[in-house]
């Protein structure tokens, strides 16, 4: 069977957890609820991991980043992730050009605040 880009990006949309810019220590981390970051990391900083994966490239396409996926399968959690063979094999697969694609950027939602 072989895996097309539309395995892997659908791979990447699968993706679960959070990532947070650690503002101290200038890393980026990643967990499982939103609330469990702390002070450390700047809430505009957190984004879900199946959106981390994507940066833009222009005029409304993005490239799947294969940094950002080796960042988050070094984190060595990746039944949490949801990260599956598709998505390790391209990062493996150096010798291929990152896919890009048109795609719109998810917003986490928030919850609705209670009054």
């Amino acid at each position: 069977m072989s895996i097309t880009s539309h395995d892997i990006c659908n791979a990447a949309d699968q993706l679960k957890g959070l990532v947070g810019f650690h503002l101290k220590r200038e890393v980026h981390i990643v967990r499982f609820s939103e609330d469990s970051f702390g002070l450390d990391v700047a809430e505009d900083s957190l984004q879900p991991c199946s959106e981390f994966v994507w940066r833009e490239v222009g005029e409304g396409r993005m490239a799947l980043c294969r940094a950002h996926l080796a960042f988050l399968l070094a984190q060595h959690v990746d039944d949490r992730l949801n990260i599956t063979e598709p998505l390790r094999l391209y990062v493996r697969r150096t010798d291929l050009p990152e896919i890009v694609a048109e795609r719109v950027v998810v917003t986490p939602a928030r919850p609705a605040e209670v009054q």
